[in-house]
């Protein structure tokens, strides 16, 4: 096997649309087989592409934020829940409890 006929079987598996001996490009008869990418129907796979990509983030994103959020506990409402509790057993009377309410809130 020579130089060229080495060269020319890679130079046809980098580029299989052109036939490198002939030196133009490969006859499809009817047009490039993805042709009917450049279209329309192209144009919306790749619409629905970005959809999907944008809806998988967006659900990592969110699912992440849940996780961290399952963590914590909200300092406020336990607060709060200590106020009414104190308020309730009498130890604090009813303008203390709403006064620290509109400080918490």
């Amino acid at each position: 096997m020579g130089f060229l006929h080495v060269l020319s079987a890679t130079l046809t598996w980098l580029d299989p649309g052109r036939t490198v001996i002939q030196g133009q490009p490969f006859d499809w008869g009817w047009g490039h087989p993805m042709g009917w990418m450049w279209g329309p129907i192209g144009i919306a796979m790749g619409m629905l592409m970005l959809l999907f990509w944008g809806a998988v983030i967006v659900g990592i994103v969110l699912g992440i934020r849940w996780l961290i959020s399952q963590g914590k506990t909200s300092q406020s409402d336990s607060a709060l829940e200590i106020l009414r509790q104190r308020y309730a057993r009498g130890e604090i009377s009813k303008e203390e409890f709403e006064a620290k309410k509109r400080d918490l809130s």
